[in-house]
């Protein structure tokens, strides 16, 4: 291009960005696009969350109460029980031949209780003639009682040989789960001193957990109310918390710790949870009305926690006071009223005060 040419450009230019900076200064950017959603007003728990473990509510090691060999196993390992059903044979050879002896003796002591009843009967009218003297009438008294008290413990002897030959079926106690058996059939077994299985009852089952000592006043308030709802869920599972009721409080801080244990209750016939797991834990205080905004809307400054609010097109910043996160939106307690729209998408783009342009049709509510 000729010099002269060049000149002619460059002078053609400076004269346009002279005309357009006297029109009307810098050159103006357009309104940010931004997304919006309204603050509303809805009833939220207020709530302490916590870790937690669950816990049979029924817990039972099965044992045998007679010693002997083990004859047989009704159940497959990890079934589940009814309370009464059948889950071990003890051999009841032994214990039945005990019983056989015990109600041959009660017959024996019963015959000997009536020959001292006939002869103290006996002994009873002649003393009224002085045939027999006192102490012959006396020692067939004794004889009887003696007599009597020995027809007795017969009787409770066949009493104690039918419990054993009883104890040689072992039954479940509870409604539960069964274990793994801890032994095989043909073992002896040993009365009170060995585990052959534990049954464990899982539904309902306890969500056990602890709150510290500084929110003790807090729960003790509510609790006197009500009983509170409970909320637990595992951790990485899907699907909804379970609902339960808090059913206890201990009467103690532990000591060391500075915390209180407390339990919950919760129905279980689906088996969402097993006795041992680690779970999540909400304790609901109370139901409350609370300004709520959705989670991204929440900004982060150097002077905390905000918001944009469009107001006739235009961004106005806010502080705001957090209260806590309900789900996926965040209660505001203050900054924040019913019916603000709030910007929840296109924040990098925006400045105090500068004006944006909603997108249509993506407003969250």
């Amino acid at each position: 291009m000729p010099a002269a040419a060049l000149a002619m450009g460059l002078m053609v230019l400076g004269g346009c960005n002279r005309e357009q900076q006297a029109a009307g200064g810098a050159p103006q950017h357009p309104p940010a696009m931004v997304t919006v959603a309204e603050a509303t007003v809805s009833k939220v728990p207020s709530y302490l969350d916590e870790i937690g473990k669950t816990a049979a509510v029924e817990y039972v090691t099965i044992q045998p109460q007679v010693t002997g060999q083990l004859q047989k196993v009704h159940f497959q390992d990890g079934v589940d029980l009814k309370k009464g059903d059948v889950l071990f044979t003890i051999d009841p050879q032994p214990f039945e031949a005990a019983l056989a002896e015990a109600e041959a003796n009660v017959t024996q002591q019963q015959a000997s209780q009536l020959l001292a009843k006939l002869e103290f009967d006996r002994t009873k009218k002649l003393i009224e003639t002085k045939a027999v003297s006192q102490q012959e009438f006396d020692q067939k008294q004794s004889a009887l009682a003696v007599a009597d008290a020995q027809v007795k413990a017969a009787e409770a002897a066949v009493r104690t040989a039918k419990l054993n030959l009883g104890y040689c079926t072992i039954t479940s106690p509870i409604d539960g789960r069964a274990g793994q058996r801890q032994v095989d059939v043909g073992n002896i077994v040993k009365a009170n001193n060995e585990a052959l299985l534990v049954v464990q009852r899982l539904d309902p089952i306890y969500a056990e957990f602890t709150i510290t000592e500084a929110d003790l006043p807090r729960v003790r308030e509510f609790m006197a109310k009500e009983t509170l709802m409970v909320q637990v869920s595992v951790p990485g599972q899907p699907g909804d918390p379970h609902q339960g009721k808090l059913t206890f409080l201990d009467t103690s801080v532990q000591p060391g710790a500075g915390t209180v244990r407390l339990r919950a209750t919760l129905p279980n016939a689906d088996r969402y949870f097993w006795a041992g797991q680690f779970v999540n834990v909400r304790l609901v205080l109370e139901m409350k009305d609370a300004v709520l905004v959705p989670m991204e809307a929440i900004q982060i400054g150097q002077k905390g926690p905000f918001v944009y609010v469009v107001k006739d097109s235009t961004a106005e910043m806010r502080l705001v006071s957090e209260g806590q996160q309900q789900g996926s939106w965040m209660e505001i307690v203050k900054g924040v009223d019913r019916g603000d729209q709030v910007i929840t998408s296109g924040q990098m783009m925006v400045a105090p005060g500068a004006k944006v342009q909603v997108a249509q049709g993506v407003a969250r509510s």
